[in-house]
């Protein structure tokens, strides 16, 4: 497996052209797309696509289901710049800005929704738009779609429906005598509330008693890890608030000698001891072969049923094990997709 450096692994998100930012400081918006760069831009029946991205922070991991969805597209024949043009737009966590996102996409041909709530203000406001939404861990739960095998309407896609089994397992691997986790999550995002409630579902039966701190705004993370500083563990699903603050949760563990597992990579190389995790880009290119198939067949998004990731990745960081105190298992250390040194 893969021994990557914090530096190293920073290096590659950024030459996918992927950001480390997702904290409240984040652009409102990346710039549409310009007369510029859609000169000459055709399909072969002569027109051009015009696809809107729209993200709800501006986080690598969401960034990957961005690059992901557009390569997956490309290897589909649909090229950027000679067949589509593509407006990424990023609202910065404020959700204002998502719905006058979906305003200035009404007209496009597609929209791609990465993370529920951004995929619950597309959908709301473009009714008649086909939508493509990626990261949305239960789209059942949080209206989007009939089912996952019809999906009606206009909407379908991918789900990062998360395995929280192995991910409470990982925790009983690194600290086999954790009898208490700290379940950190916002209590304004759909997406948290069905992960949390899977992961208070699945702890009885590892002996794992589930405390909980929840937060409205990424003001509030610090405060919230602090007072569950009486667990053996703290756990973080896919959860943006959280991972938007996350170097304070981390703090926190690293303060008090507590582990922190995570849902999301990238948290892993920003301090987080490790995480179980979907592989987003990987995703992204699931979502863009998606769409490409649609596009093709001339069907509608919502007859398309909508698929779970495919790919999971280990991602450990045994500096961080250090300095919370505790030795990563060697068989953990062995199967991990990439490790941060």
């Amino acid at each position: 497996m893969p021994s990557l450096s914090r530096r190293s692994l920073i290096a590659l998100a950024t030459a996918a052209g992927l950001g480390l930012a997702g904290c409240a400081g984040s652009p409102a918006a990346t710039p549409a797309a310009t007369p510029a760069d859609s000169a000459g831009a055709t399909t072969a029946s002569g027109q051009v696509l015009q696809i809107g991205i729209a993200q709800i922070v501006d986080h690598p991991s969401l960034n990957d289901l961005r690059d992901g969805f557009k390569e997956g597209m490309a290897a589909a024949g649909y090229v950027e710049g000679t067949d589509v043009v593509y407006e990424d737009r990023n609202a910065a966590g404020d959700q204002a800005t998502l719905t006058s996102i979906a305003s200035a996409f009404a007209s496009k041909d597609l929209v791609v929704a990465i993370a529920t709530p951004t995929a619950q203000a597309m959908v709301q406001a473009l009714p008649d738009t086909p939508i493509f939404f990626a990261g949305v861990t239960d789209p059942v739960g949080a209206d989007l779609v009939a089912s996952l095998e019809a999906p009606g309407g206009n909407v379908t896609g991918t789900s990062d429906f998360p395995p929280v089994a192995d991910q409470l397992k990982l925790i009983k691997e690194i600290l086999p005598e954790a009898r208490t986790i700290g379940l950190l999550y916002s209590s304004a995002e759909t997406n948290s509330h069905i992960h949390a409630d899977m992961v208070k579902e699945a702890a009885p039966a590892l002996g794992l008693e589930v405390k909980e701190a929840t937060v409205s705004n990424s003001s509030e993370v610090a405060q919230a890890a602090e007072s569950l500083t009486d667990v053996d563990a703290f756990f973080i699903g896919t959860d943006n608030t959280f991972v938007s603050a996350m170097e304070s949760v981390v703090q926190v563990a690293e303060a008090n000698k507590i582990p922190l597992v995570v849902s999301d990579p990238d948290s892993v190389v920003r301090g987080a001891l490790a995480a179980y995790a979907v592989d987003y880009r990987a995703q992204g290119v699931q979502t863009g072969t998606m769409a490409a198939q649609m596009l093709k067949s001339g069907g509608k998004a919502g007859d398309i049923p909508v698929e779970r990731a495919k790919d999971l990745e280990l991602s450990v960081n045994p500096g961080a094990a250090e300095r919370m105190g505790v030795t990563l298992p060697a068989d953990v250390l062995a199967r991990a997709d990439h490790t941060v040194d």
